[in-house]
């Protein structure tokens, strides 16, 4: 797909992934719109990207919000012809803590931990997914989402809610790429490795980080620059459709 002049909405666009991808799309003379639950952070990336750009504040969980969020963008900038289905959060735990010597269970991981990535990284998909595809059809346009998954939909340890979550959205991609493909809307994945996005740095700890740094065989994290590059290659080959790209620097769990 030809980015110039195209319409392009970038879920989590406010940072990390997103906003990198919001750049390259610009970059690529594409009318870019992210959606961010964080008005302050919407604010702040709109002004690294410049005063064209949509910015709307949008709970990806909430379907009224995710209604009301595509409302704006087809308003303000006439049509979505890209999504890119980004957002997501980290409450990272393990299901079951034991304690050493009572040989009993300490803790466990809390619905609210489970429920709340669920209902971001994988509803929040099919919300922002479903809108995005009922706007493309009914509005005649060609378009592509780009549903972002991640490496560790195969299963890592402390990470039960955010893989099923991740797991959950490449299989969306397959089934949607098989439904959607024949109404001219293609739709495809990119599961990244462990990137360096803020949400990272933040919220895993240091020692998991070391411990997984020395599982990557190229030696370091990937950059966000460097995924927004893998989804534009999805935007562009019409051949991607129903499938996963996995940049992960050669990583694998």
């Amino acid at each position: 797909m030809e980015l110039k002049g195209k319409v392009a909405v970038v879920t989590g666009g406010a940072s990390g992934i997103g906003l990198s991808t919001a750049k390259a799309f610009l970059a690529g003379g594409a009318r870019v719109a992210i959606l961010d639950w964080s008005e302050e952070a919407l604010k702040q990336a709109v002004a690294e990207l410049g005063a064209g750009v949509c910015a709307v504040v949008c709970d990806v969980a909430n379907e009224d919000s995710v209604g009301k969020a595509f409302d704006q963008v087809e308003k303000d900038l006439g049509g979505v012809d890209i999504a890119v289905l980004n957002a997501g959060i980290l409450r990272d735990g393990l299901l079951l803590k034991v304690d050493k010597e009572t040989k009993k269970v300490s803790k466990r991981m809390s619905l609210q931990q489970w429920q709340s990535v669920i209902d971001v990284n994988l509803t929040g998909v099919f919300l922002t997914g479903r809108e995005a595809a009922t706007r493309m059809i009914d509005g005649g346009r060609k378009g592509v989402m780009v549903l972002i998954s991640s490496i560790s939909r195969a299963g890592n340890v402390g990470q039960s809610n955010y893989s099923a979550s991740k797991a959950g959205v490449a299989v969306l991609t397959r089934i949607w790429g098989k439904e959607l493909a024949r109404f001219g809307v293609r739709v495809a994945c990119v599961s990244p490795g462990f990137i360096g996005t803020p949400m990272v740095m933040k919220d895993m700890k240091p020692e998991m980080m070391e411990h997984f740094k020395k599982l990557i065989p190229i030696g370091r994290l990937g950059e966000p620059e460097e995924i927004a590059s893998a989804i534009l290659y999805v935007v562009d080959n019409d051949l991607m459709c129903g499938t996963v790209m996995e940049p992960s620097g050669g990583m694998s769990l």
